[in-house]
């Protein structure tokens, strides 16, 4: 009898827990800026499966995801820090850790997740599990460029000051290695698949820097230090965003500031391969995984239209319009096909790569960022 029961128990249990099965893998969230929620969408399916509500000001959002693809991190404009789990579509926690944060990231081991202040500045990292506080790290400047690195290492770099930190969490405590002289007023950087080179754009003048991070003693190294120099200068309606650069296999491309063109890098020498006129101020320069394409939108006023272009010519071999306020793109993990918000239009659009063919649209309150569950094994996303 009591063999019965404990079967009867064990099966009990296994309907309740197991009776709609989710795989992660395919999944993917979608920021919808306007509403402080998040659309849950399927990528083979290309369709919109729930919305999660209450997430706070999320007009300028990202997130990450943990190691097992079931906890999204987003990190919100107001400081907010919020957990969601994309299988219960619920919210599990949430904290407002500062008055004014502009990302995250995730430590290699899934443990941490740290994030980028403006106001008061410096970075906080949390506990992964209860998002409880281990760390402050006050820096005096706002903090940008946040990304993960190898090592349970996360590093960052300070907008007023001009300073790349490290923080390393390989024991309790950070270890912090400060790098000064990095340049005037960076604005945004990334960090290489590998984690070895960390690449920070320049605001305040012309070029980026780079670090070596396999280096025992990682110092600046200019990149570009001469481009846009003899150019008439433009206004910069948005800042580009480096972590939507693209490496094409042997090259880097990154959005130039303030001009109508890409920038093409050798990886390896960090010399630059040549330039590519564009339909605007670029925003977001983001490689098909194969990296045979790079696909660019635009800064405002002509943010209504996407380019794509041939890693190997360095020519833009098409160009359409999605409809106002293109903001942001995903590939699927294999590249077979792109997500692309359009903001004016309230809609996610889904665009063969190959053919350039439009498969679907889904409906979204004002989308922004588009995040796949792929990128939780992948360094800097």
């Amino acid at each position: 009898m009591r063999h019965i029961l404990l079967t009867l128990a064990a099966t009990l249990l296994m309907t309740t827990a197991y009776a709609e099965p989710t795989a992660t893998g395919d999944l993917g969230l979608v920021i919808e800026r306007a509403k402080g929620s998040v659309l849950l969408v399927d990528q083979s399916d290309r369709a919109a499966l729930a919305r999660i509500e209450g997430l706070g000001d999320l007009s300028h959002a990202s997130l990450v995801y943990s190691p097992d693809e079931r906890f999204a991190y987003v990190f919100g404009r107001d400081g907010g820090l919020t957990k969601v789990d994309i299988v219960t579509r619920q919210i599990v926690d949430r904290v407002v850790q500062a008055g004014n944060a502009i990302g995250g990231a995730i430590s290699d081991d899934g443990k941490l997740v740290a994030v980028s202040n403006y106001e008061p500045g410096g970075v906080r990292v949390f506990d992964a599990e209860t998002l409880e506080m281990v760390a402050d790290i006050p820096t005096g400047s706002k903090t940008i460029g946040l990304v993960d690195a190898p090592g349970r290492r996360f590093v960052f770099t300070m907008w007023d000051t001009g300073e790349t930190w490290i923080a390393n969490f390989a024991e309790d405590a950070p270890e912090i290695t400060k790098i000064p002289d990095m340049g005037k007023n960076p604005y945004d950087a990334l960090i290489t698949a590998n984690g070895r080179t960390y690449i920070t754009g320049l605001f305040g003048e012309d070029g980026l820097t780079a670090l070596d991070l396999w280096d025992e003693t990682p110092k600046p190294i200019r990149v570009l230090p001469d481009y846009g120099r003899g150019q008439e200068e433009m206004p910069v309606y948005k800042m580009p965003h480096l972590e939507g650069w693209a490496l094409t296999g042997r090259e880097f491309v990154l959005p130039a500031v303030g001009h109508h063109e890409v920038l093409w890098i050798d990886a390896d020498t960090l010399s630059e391969t040549g330039r590519t006129k564009t339909h605007g101020q670029p925003v977001f320069a983001m490689a098909r995984p194969d990296g045979r394409q790079v696909w660019v939108n635009f800064a405002h006023p002509l943010n209504d239209t996407i380019q794509v272009i041939d890693s190997v010519s360095k020519k833009i071999i098409q160009e359409f319009e999605p409809g106002p306020a293109v903001l942001h793109m995903e590939f699927t993990p294999r590249g077979h096909e792109v997500w692309i918000s359009v903001r004016d239009a309230n809609k996610v659009m889904v665009y063969d790569t190959h053919s350039f063919e439009k498969l679907r649209e889904i409906e979204a309150d004002s989308p922004s960022g588009i995040f796949f569950t792929a990128r939780a094994h992948r360094t800097g996303l």
